[in-house]
């Protein structure tokens, strides 16, 4: 084992602070029946999630006052007593609802699995259970099922019906968590009744009444004992053994990782994960609520999924009449145009096999082929460094006859150079992405170092740094995102190694993040740090400063301070370390110091 003070931090993503309960798994220990449910998941990577229930009714509006928040929390965030929020019952009649439709737009979507709400927070039931009559069919006008009719509809259509289940939150019952304002405190809830008498009888009617399943994905295990979790989870595997369980059961119990909502990793993650996305702001309809992402946001997070070994599950929120947005449904069909030309490249595929991010796209691959995902477009010639394999063909995915793209592979191993250069035509392809295909024979063989890229920058992500730590007690470490989260300990510091091919002057830039949640109290960013970085025997100290800010297109919700920490001159070619020292730490016991990466650019 590794001295705690230098060992390298990597970057797992978590769930959200609220599902702390629920810590990502480190174990890559095979378990051969996980191993035989999970192939159908791994192939599929593109699922829509459907957020549907009694809150679609106000669509966060609450006595004629728009409440804050997404959709289906309004009876959180309001504050609705259970009395007042079961009327809505009476109002919920979605005529418009067909389910054929529904499963016929995710299929033109590409998706491969549909995962709806078959109880969220509310506590109410949109399937017709026997353990509890606030439910769809004994509570509403409408009388019908929505889930039966989802479940013939899917089998029909080849695609997988799994259900989300709120397992733990149910602001409905007296002993369920998160209900305080009707209801005493969750320290004060006698949880196991709520999990015997209600919860587990539920997953049971799941479970029995609507044929196969492709998984259950349950959510927010806030009370869940490890118990609890693990006994769950087992129900799910007795009843149906081919029925995943997603990671937000609680206590690493689940088949698979889940990210916190709207969060995409940043490096690879060693688990079969997945994370769910909104199209908009909510995931419950909002009528208000117009803030959509756009097509090629869309695809671009689906590409930076797969290609770091994630599914995308794609959220669509229904209106308390049945139908899907027409905003989502025009998203669907121009997502669902450009897969059946490049779904290749994201089906079963595997992940980017370098450890960090390419700054031209994104890698997907699969057994004897490389596919280069090219988001912005090059002029005349793409240069890769890195590429070991050697190259039998290259051409572009979306040219069926496969035309022949010319390219040359040159390197000098003694300094692990290897560079190929792809000869393009002037216009891609594709508007959004347009994908190279590179054929070797095998897997990918690719330099595993931090290194030099063809424009001459290089760039040092936080989550492949190597962390040391003062003492043993210090709590620098790594948020969902990958950024350094509770360098708050001026005595901690970062260091990277990494390859020079081509000397020169560069400029050293920090990137940091604003704050995850912002609240009142506090800034969203925090500068004044002092800092110190050496390379190249080196010294260099400056003040974190906002200099500037940008977006990641595709990740829209991570916005990015660049700080100019200065510049220096490496004159020769070969392996160097970065180290990024803190001689002062403004704000200590705050907000610290949210590092995503340090960059050096050539100096123009």
């Amino acid at each position: 084992m590794k001295n705690p003070s230098t060992r390298r931090v990597t970057c797992f993503l978590c769930v959200m602070a609220l599902l702390a309960a629920s810590a990502w798994s480190q174990s890559t220990t095979p378990d051969p029946q996980r191993e035989q449910r999970i192939q159908w998941w791994r192939q599929a990577r593109f699922g829509m999630f459907i957020h549907w229930g009694l809150y679609a009714v106000p669509a966060g509006e609450w006595k004629g006052k728009p409440i804050p928040g997404i959709g289906e929390w309004i009876m959180n965030r309001a504050r609705i007593p259970v009395a007042e929020y079961e009327q809505l019952a009476r109002q919920f009649n979605p005529v418009k609802f067909n389910a054929e439709e529904w499963v016929r737009l995710a299929k033109d979507a590409g998706m491969k699995y549909i995962v709806i709400t078959s109880k969220h927070h509310d506590g109410f039931a949109m399937y017709g259970s026997k353990a509890s009559s606030y439910n769809i069919v004994d509570a509403t006008p409408f009388k019908r099922d929505p889930m039966k009719e989802l479940a013939a509809a899917c089998r029909k259509a080849g695609i997988r019906l799994c259900f989300y289940y709120s397992h733990a939150q149910d602001w409905h019952e007296r002993d369920g968590a998160g209900n305080d304002w009707d209801f005493p405190p969750d320290p004060q809830k006698n949880f196991a009744k709520y999990f015997e008498e209600k919860a587990k009888p539920q997953v049971r009617e799941l479970l029995a009444n609507y044929g196969p399943l492709g998984l259950i994905w349950f959510d927010t295990p806030r009370l869940i004992t490890k118990e609890q979790a693990v006994e769950i989870t087992a129900l799910v595997h007795k009843l149906q053994p081919s029925c995943l369980v997603s990671g937000r059961v609680g206590h690493n119990a689940g088949d698979y990782d889940s990210a916190g909502d709207n969060q995409i990793s940043v490096g690879l993650v060693r688990r079969d994960w997945e994370t769910p996305v909104t199209m908009n702001d909510t995931w419950g309809f909002k009528k208000d609520d117009h803030n959509w992402k756009s097509v090629p946001v869309l695809i671009r997070q689906l590409v930076r999924i797969t290609s770091r070994g994630g599914n995308y599950l794609l959220n669509v929120g229904p209106t308390a009449e049945g139908e899907i947005p027409q905003p989502s449904v025009e998203r669907l069909r121009e997502i669902g145009q450009w897969l059946r030309v490049n779904g290749e490249s994201i089906y079963g595929a595997s992940p980017n096999p370098f450890t960090y991010n390419l700054e031209w796209g994104f890698i997907t691959t699969r057994e004897g082929k490389l596919y280069l995902h090219l988001l912005d477009w090059p002029q005349k010639q793409l240069t890769v460094y890195g590429i070991r394999n050697k190259i039998r063909n290259a051409y572009l995915l979306a040219d069926r006859g496969r035309k022949h793209l010319a390219f040359k592979q040159e390197g000098d191993p003694a300094i692990d150079f290897y560079s190929t250069s792809i000869q393009l035509p002037v216009a891609p392809p594709d508007k959004y992405d347009s994908i190279i295909a590179l054929e070797i024979r095998g897997g990918p063989n690719v330099l595993p170092a931090l290194a030099q890229q063809p424009s001459g920058t290089i760039s040092l992500e936080a989550h492949l740094a190597d962390v040391h730590k003062a003492t043993s007690g210090s709590v620098i470490a790594f948020d969902p995102r990958g950024v350094v989260t509770g360098w708050v300990d001026a005595r901690d510091w970062l260091s990277w190694d990494f390859r020079i091919f081509r000397p020169g002057t560069y400029d050293l830039i920090a990137l940091t993040t604003l704050r995850r949640m912002p609240r009142a109290a506090g800034p969203e960013w925090q500068g004044g740090h002092r800092m110190l970085v050496e390379v190249a025997g080196k010294q260099l100290r400056s003040t974190m400063s906002e200099d500037g800010r940008f977006v990641d297109p595709s990740n829209p919700l991570m916005t990015y301070v660049t700080s100019k920490l200065g510049q220096v001159t490496i004159d020769k070619a070969g392996a160097f370390q970065l180290a990024l020292k803190a001689e002062s730490m403004e704000g200590q016991g705050k907000l610290g110091l949210a590092l995503a990466a340090v960059r050096l650019v050539p100096a123009k």
